[in-house]
């Protein structure tokens, strides 16, 4: 059987792959630390699990519309408006089957083969990958810790090209955990419009910001709102952004698969179509289930998920500073430690092998992110309950002294 270059060219996806050894070590006896997933441990709210039994009476699921139902759109709207002070019509937001789903409707509307796509080094692997299917050159573009690994304004024009259709950014980022300055995403949108290419802003952890600074800095600079991203959808860049969001992060419902998207109103109708045909629609058990998310209950408890993490960071910072780990650049929001590694003397790959297989801890290695100096850095996420952590954590400090002494 002959299969396609866009399956055979594709790479493996570490931080799953990683998943996969530790579940043949834990089959095997072995009492493994995962912390290679950026996967909350915390679940979903216990609202969203009582409206989940509670339609279950019902005996009809039937499909709903491909943008998603009317009544979870306008609570989507509602809660930008609540949380973040910024208004959004519901005709613009579009509920896909996860964050992913959201990305792939994205770059099957917007890209050709062919077609250039900047990205920041690191990034997550699945956004380019997505570009890649649809038959974007992707640009990975270097990032420094100077610049919290986000890209400038500068780094968009400096690699801008004929071909160029547009960027994708990450804030907060993964796997660094650091969001953008609002002023720079402003001055990249305005680069995209002025070229007329399109911004895509994943923002699928904007609800988990670890550092309050964030919001007081953004306030400071007289931001409207401290989601700048949210900010520029519905401004300036209005027709030119497309913002994906998930319930994955900070509502912890990774495996209901569902997430959304916002974008410009003629682009409604083009995802409408491409959604009736890639997916019928999203999961109704979860859309109806989901209405739940947004209930002051739900959104209390996944405040108090936030301050767990918000502790946890403060656990691993700590003791990665006592081992001599540095974090290049301090993350602002989601749960990962993007970490320096270059000290022991090993390669990112090597380091995670023998960490796994030694010490039963799984991380993962930086190159999964990018090329640029991935080899220096691998990526911890604390989205695991704080036994399991302070567990890892002995361990790689005992494997850290094995290297360092």
């Amino acid at each position: 059987m002959k299969f396609t270059s866009r399956a055979t060219g594709i790479s493996e996806f570490l931080a799953m792959a990683y998943g996969e050894k530790a579940s043949a070590l834990v089959k095997s006896g072995f009492d493994v630390i995962r912390l290679n997933l950026g996967e909350p441990d915390f679940g979903a709210p216990d609202a969203v699990i009582t409206a989940m039994k509670d339609s279950l009476d019902s005996p009809d699921y039937p499909y709903t519309s491909a943008l998603g139902t009317p009544e979870l759109r306008e609570a989507i709207a509602g809660f930008y408006e609540q949380k973040h002070d910024v208004k959004i019509l519901s005709s613009r937001i579009v509920v896909t089957a996860g964050a992913s789903a959201a990305l792939l409707l994205a770059s099957a509307a917007l890209v050709e083969p062919g077609d250039n796509v900047i990205l920041g080094d690191p990034s997550y692997p699945c956004n380019r990958r997505f570009l890649n299917a649809f038959g974007a050159d992707v640009t990975l573009v270097p990032t420094s810790s100077e610049h919290n690994f986000q890209l400038t304004a500068d780094d968009v024009e400096k690699h801008w090209k004929p071909n160029t259709r547009g960027v994708l950014i990450a804030t907060p980022a993964n796997p660094t955990g650091t969001v953008i300055d609002a002023a720079e995403l402003l001055a990249i949108g305005k680069i995209c419009k002025q070229h007329d290419g399109f911004l895509i802003v994943d923002e699928i952890y904007l609800d988990l910001l670890l550092d309050a600074s964030v919001q007081e800095d953004a306030a400071a600079r007289d931001e409207t709102a401290p989601a700048a991203t949210t900010v520029l959808a519905n401004t300036l860049l209005h027709d030119t952004i497309i913002v994906i969001n998930s319930f994955s992060k900070y509502f912890g419902m990774t495996g209901w698969r569902l997430g959304w998207c916002v974008v410009p109103e003629e682009m409604t109708s083009v995802v409408e179509r491409l959604a009736q045909n890639l997916f019928i629609c999203p999961s109704t058990l979860s859309q109806k289930a989901a209405l739940a998310c947004f209930t002051p209950q739900a959104l209390s408890q996944c405040e108090e998920n936030r301050q767990l993490l918000i502790k946890r960071a403060t656990l691993v910072f700590s003791a990665l500073e006592k081992m001599g780990l540095p974090v290049d650049a301090k993350p602002n929001g989601a749960f990962y430690a993007y970490i320096n590694i270059q000290k022991t003397g090993l390669s990112a790959i090597e380091f995670c092998d023998t960490l796994l297989d030694k010490y039963y801890v799984a991380l993962t290695p930086g190159n999964d992110f990018g090329e640029h100096n991935a080899n220096n850095y691998v990526r911890l996420s604390f989205a695991t309950s704080e036994s399991d952590l302070l567990k890892g954590l002995e361990r790689l400090s005992q494997f850290v002294n094995e290297l360092v002494g």
